[in-house]
């Protein structure tokens, strides 16, 4: 009787083991599928922050190429800037010592315009326009003779050769511009290459030579 117990004891302890064991295998395996789920989602997490951190670097390396463009252009359009300032200050430039230039001339021009004007005034003003002239062709005549001065001006005030300049007269009419505007008009035709005498040098109120009004041209 004891040993159907003992026989009876061993077959509850071989149930019991039977059924936990089955327990724990089901219990494996209703948990083996969450294993596998949260294994796949750090899968998942992994490449999600992969694919993050790929478009950052695109992002980033985008913006600093457009930087680099933007960069670009700024230091583009400065040195377009620069070279267009550049060459507007060489053209002011040109164009001020050109101007400067064209006024020295025209002054020159003007001044020894005013000067004949009055040396005619003074020694012809009272004769007729083609004596006025003569005068004027004289004067240049001695400019370019070699002989006398190479000026206008160092020619009509060389020392005794015309009146009016020795006395003051000439002075006193071209500071004041009292001269005439036929003398003026007579200047202007001399000076531009008019002469009616030729080579003549020299002109008096006596004497030989040719005659135009009351001088005398030789």
């Amino acid at each position: 009787m004891l040993k159907a117990k003992r026989l009876k004891s061993m077959f509850v302890l071989y149930s019991a083991c039977a059924v936990m064991a089955t327990g724990f295998t089901s219990q494996a395996a209703s948990e083996q599928p969450e294993v596998t789920t949260i294994t796949e989602t750090k899968g998942e997490n992994t490449n999600t922050h992969t694919a993050v951190q790929a478009i950052s670097q695109n992002i980033v390396a985008s913006a600093q190429e457009m930087t680099d463009v933007s960069q670009q252009v700024i230091a583009d359009n400065i040195a377009k800037k620069e070279e267009e300032e550049r060459l507007a200050k060489e053209k002011a430039e040109q164009e001020a010592q050109e101007k400067a230039e064209r006024e020295a001339r025209e002054a020159y021009v003007r001044a020894n315009q005013e000067l004949m004007a009055s040396i005619i005034y003074c020694e012809a003003g009272n004769q007729p326009y083609e004596g006025q002239v003569a005068v004027g062709a004289v004067i240049m005549n001695r400019v370019k003779s070699g002989c006398y001065p190479n000026s206008i001006e160092e020619v009509i005030y060389q020392s005794g050769q015309f009146g009016p300049a020795a006395t003051g007269w000439l002075n006193r009419v071209r500071s004041s511009k009292g001269y005439s505007q036929t003398a003026l008009q007579a200047a202007v035709d001399a000076l531009n290459g008019s002469n009616p005498i030729g080579n003549c040098l020299y002109f008096d109120q006596g004497g030989a030579g040719m005659k135009i009004g009351a001088h005398y041209f030789h």
